[in-house]
């Protein structure tokens, strides 16, 4: 099991089987099989290989009452093959199959947007009168799974996605994180009328943005009304694969941990089920990690006490002015690190977005081109492209001060005392841990043309960024601030976590002007995790906080038993084909389950409906149904074509 700070949330204490999730125990990870249901021996094969890879809960779909009984024999053979871990049925749109599961299995996961309501994106006029009735009436129909699974001790997690939100909810709350929360408190009154307790609650969104206000927004629903926390299960749906499924459930999952919410976790990849594990064990040591052990003080105790910071974020951009390309309005500026190296030439900048043919002498630029090159002592000799500005120490800048795009990097008390500065562009660096930093920082920005650059000494660097970003807001200071967050680990998961977390919370809240990744300098210098490394992961960071778009959003689901196609291959296909379409969101679907519903956030999308058939969507409207899987993609570039949102990809010389 996994640990986290000391500092939790107060939650219930539930049991799952053997795994006790709440009450200050360790954080529970887990998975989902992708496997049909009904195939027994390739189910308890896959939950077994998760489950060496370190599953402690996993979670099967059940989408009929048949594959509800089958739970029965996969859970028989996975107890005679020596395995204890609790299994938990999925289950959408059929309350009986719930009720077959509640007495098989340990755990059964009910969406309420779908266990008895019904989603068609129509707009409903209630009374109060009429509303109340809909609560009755889910009552009714939700009551006899209460009470079985309090008769079996069946632990339950009422999961609302904010994709497959009810008509009902929608028409009363619209497409609000508030909406995914009463959508859940009124499955939770239900079950307390009952004196039933054994319940975990979640919030899920391909979005980390509205994911985290919605689970802070929870949280406050709780305390207020019931006087009392539930365990939450953390999770960002649909978050896709590679480097951005795990920067954005990085993102959603390690700012709540870091904040002391949540008891459980999932990351949605859509990958083989065991290679999620892995992520989650990184993530949640990230944020043990990152605690201030020392103080014995967790991050939000540093940063605020807990009563006072939980409860919803809405995203407001920090007000700042603007210092060439950098504050204001304008996008958050990504630099890249080559300080560690001996020497750079023109090939190196392809690592960062930059291409140069010698045959035309000319650059072609990516849309995730860094913004800015930190050269250190180093000096560039050959013409740069006029978009990258060159970032040196303040001693080698001012042996060449009259460069072109080139400009000075101090430590802030050397820039205090330097008489020499650029007239145009100064990068001072400030470590935001230090006791002095705000005082430091007063005198910094009484000088035009800086922009700040903030790095943390100490391991909890989240919440050293946010007292300083807190200190500069409350003194009313708008100068432009670059996050400049470090990483020390060698282990690829484990570097995305730490620096997604460290960066992502503060952008999620409109606070960054500019991202710097900083790890060790073997790490630069070697290709798995070097500069081009870095600068996509500075990029997805940025995509998945919504703050600068640099190319196509995938939402892809994880699969499960549910899924109509093979997602993995698929999405692979389509990431291929698309990948050039910068801004476009495309959502990849295995079924209908979330399909329409969370592809309301997307432009585009691909959805199982029926073996070997898709259907192909514009935003949430039907465009093309029951086509033959071998040419959906086809169609779906057609689709583009015929909607004008098509180009042909780059061709470099």
């Amino acid at each position: 099991m996994q640990s986290t700070s000391s500092f939790r949330l107060p939650t219930r204490e539930v049991r799952v089987g053997n795994v006790l999730i709440g009450s200050g125990h360790p954080i529970c990870i887990q998975t989902m099989t992708t496997t049909d249901t009904l195939n027994t021996e390739a189910t308890v094969a896959q939950s077994i290989r998760c489950i060496k890879a370190g599953a402690e809960l996993v979670r099967i779909t059940a989408p009929s009452k048949t594959e509800a009984e089958n739970l029965q024999a996969i859970k028989d053979q996975i107890r005679a093959a020596g395995f204890d871990t609790p299994l938990v049925a999925d289950i959408h749109f059929t309350p009986n199959a719930a009720e077959i599961a509640a007495r098989i299995i340990e755990k059964v996961r009910v969406n309420p947007g779908n266990y008895v309501d019904k989603k068609k994106f129509a707009q409903i006029d209630y009374t109060d009168a009429e509303y109340d009735a809909e609560i009755v009436r889910i009552k009714e129909r939700f009551m006899p799974l209460v009470l079985i699974c309090k008769e079996h001790g069946t632990a339950m997690r009422i999961g609302t996605n904010h994709g497959s939100l009810s008509d009902r909810i929608m028409s009363r709350y619209g497409d609000t994180a508030l909406g995914m929360v009463e959508s859940a408190m009124e499955f939770l009154r239900i079950a307390r009328s009952a004196d039933y307790h054994q319940i975990i609650l979640s919030m899920k969104s391909s979005n980390p943005m509205v994911m985290v206000e919605a689970y802070r927004l929870l949280v406050k629903h709780m305390g207020d009304e019931f006087g009392e926390y539930y365990p939450l299960h953390l999770g960002v749906t649909e978050a896709g694969d590679g480097m951005d499924g795990r920067v954005k459930s990085s993102i959603g999952i390690g700012i709540l941990l870091a904040e002391g919410i949540g008891d459980t976790i999932r990351v949605s990849l859509t990958e083989e089920p065991e290679f999620e594990l892995p992520v989650c064990r990184e993530i949640v040591a990230a944020c043990d990690d990152m605690r201030d052990k020392s103080s014995g003080q967790s991050q939000l105790e540093i940063h605020e006490k807990v009563s006072k910071n939980i409860g919803p974020h809405p995203f407001q951009k920090r007000s700042s002015i603007v210092v060439k390309n950098i504050g204001g309005n304008q996008v958050p500026v990504v630099v890249a690190d080559y300080m560690h190296h001996n020497s750079i030439s023109p090939k190196d900048l392809l690592e960062i977005g930059y291409h140069y043919s010698p045959i035309l002498d000319k650059w072609n630029i990516s849309d995730g081109a860094a913004d800015y090159l930190f050269t250190g002592d180093n000096l560039i000799g050959f013409s740069l492209p006029g978009t990258l500005g060159v970032i040196c120490n303040a001693a080698i800048w001012k042996g060449q001060k009259s460069a072109q795009n080139v400009f000075p990097l101090f430590e802030a008390e050397a820039f205090l005392a330097s008489s020499e500065s650029s007239p145009i562009l100064n990068f001072v660096s400030l470590d935001a841990s230090l006791e002095n930093a705000p005082e430091i920082a007063l005198k910094v920005t009484e000088y035009p043309k800086v922009v700040l650059c903030i790095y943390s000494s100490a391991k909890a660097q989240l919440a050293a960024f946010r007292k300083f970003f807190n200190f500069l807001e409350n003194a009313e200071i708008q100068v432009p601030v670059i996050i400049a967050p470090a990483s020390h680990s060698h282990n690829e998961d484990r570097l995305i976590a730490e620096l997604s977390i460290q960066s992502g919370a503060l952008f999620l809240e409109g606070k960054g002007n500019g991202i710097w990744l900083m790890t060790e300098p073997e790490n630069t210098l070697e290709n798995s995790l070097g500069n081009k490394f870095l600068n996509e992961l500075a990029f997805s960071i940025l995509q998945a906080t919504r703050t600068r778009i640099s190319k196509t959003e995938y939402i892809s689901c994880p699969s499960c038993g549910r899924t109509l196609f093979d997602l993995q291959e698929t999405t692979a296909k389509i990431r291929a084909a698309t990948a050039h379409l910068k801004g476009l969101k495309i959502a990849v679907m295995g079924c209908i389950v979330n399909g329409p519903g969370e592809m309301a956030d997307a432009d585009f999308g691909y959805v199982g409906s029926g073996p070997g058939k898709i259907t192909l969507y514009k935003s949430k409207e039907v465009v093309k149904r029951n086509v033959p899987s071998e040419i959906a993609v086809d169609e779906l570039i057609k689709l583009l074509q015929e909607s004008g949102v098509w180009v042909d990809a780059p061709v470099l010389a």
